[in-house]
């Protein structure tokens, strides 16, 4: 039921997060609860509208550009001046274990906690993976023969694919927090290392893992590191590509898969309602529907049984990550990123 109303009710859903917002605005009494997204803002009104006609709870989404994320990273807890919300379902894992670090999250337990893997949730319960993306690569086909598929992020160096290949600018977003996961199970001067050989392979840069796609997809690079939503919605648009879930053996690396993050704010208003909401965004039925959404995203856990488009850390080799750890690396190595790319175009 879920599903059919993500993909056929975002009008209504729009609307009643707009009365939400008039009400708020007119009236001045705030929504009862305010969740912080850099979900897809189309699918999360869908969802988060859903649970509110359900429930009867007023809902006010609050939307974030998971690259930038100026909000989410200024994030305070409600007793403090300037909070902003009660739940944080966000993109970005990185961003919400800093949020952790700074003692703003509070420990929740969801009914279906068990069924996600460790390797996706926090110790201490202050966060949990909702579903997840992979770090794929998108290859050109009518550029690349079948038996030239680069099978390795690291076979992005080899000089057959000089000037032939791209990246999201690797200081921000996804690609960011990509980087900090090589660092937390490479080091950080092998994952330096790894860019710099790229840089002077000759990658294009560009504004973000759409874009990289969308160059697969018209022949202007051969082969792109993006992000598995990304690398579907050229599927879907018929363009000459494939799909390949990087370093799968088991003697390799291991695909990265990025979980979709649900988190309680310390000091929220209504602390058993945002559980509530927490809980939901957890469930099953959430999962479909983000499974089986333009994005596809990928179930986690005992939800991988949902049909997916996509492998899941269940069916190919997954890189095995300590999340915690990537996110302590995340603002050197974006630094880093920042100043050595900084004169590329």
């Amino acid at each position: 039921m879920l599903n059919r109303l993500v993909l056929a009710g975002s009008a209504l859903a729009i609307l009643a997060v707009g009365a939400v917002t008039f009400y708020w605005t007119i009236v001045r009494q705030p929504p009862e609860l305010v969740v912080h997204t850099t979900v897809d803002r189309t699918l999360s009104e869908s969802i988060v509208g859903w649970y509110g006609t359900r429930t009867g709870t007023m809902v006010l989404p609050q939307f974030d550009n998971e690259s930038d994320a100026r909000t989410l990273a200024n994030l305070r807890p409600f007793e403090s001046p300037g909070a902003q919300c009660d739940v944080v379902w966000s993109n970005d894992i990185t961003r919400t274990i800093r949020l952790k670090d700074k003692g703003l999250l509070a420990p929740f337990l969801p009914s279906n906690a068990a069924d996600i893997p460790a390797t996706f949730k926090a110790k201490d319960g202050t966060w949990y993976g909702c579903a997840a993306e992979a770090r794929v690569l998108l290859v050109n086909t009518e550029l690349v023969s079948d038996e030239a598929h680069p099978q390795s992020i690291q076979d992005l160096v080899d000089p057959r694919w000089k000037g032939k290949i791209g990246i999201a600018r690797p200081s921000s977003g996804t690609s960011a927090t990509h980087a900090a996961c090589l660092c937390a199970s490479w080091g950080e001067e092998r994952t330096r290392d790894f860019f710099r050989k790229l840089k002077a392979n000759g990658v294009k840069l560009f504004s973000s893992n759409r874009q990289v796609a969308l160059a697969v997809g018209n022949g202007e690079i051969a082969v792109g590191l993006t992000n598995s939503s990304d690398a579907i919605a050229e599927l879907v648009a018929a363009s000459p590509v494939v799909m390949i879930y990087p370093d799968r053996g088991s003697d390799q690396l291991g695909t990265l898969f990025i979980p979709t993050t649900v988190a309680v704010v310390r000091g929220a208003r209504h602390q058993r309602s945002a559980e509530g909401l927490a809980n939901f965004l957890l469930s099953a039925d959430v999962a479909k529907a983000l499974a089986t959404s333009a994005e596809a995203r990928i179930p986690l856990g005992a939800r991988s049984k949902i049909k997916s488009v996509t492998e899941t850390p269940q069916t190919v080799h997954a890189m095995a990550v300590d999340f915690e750890t990537a996110a302590h690396f995340r603002d050197s190595i974006a630094n880093f990123l920042a100043t050595e790319f900084a004169e590329n175009p």
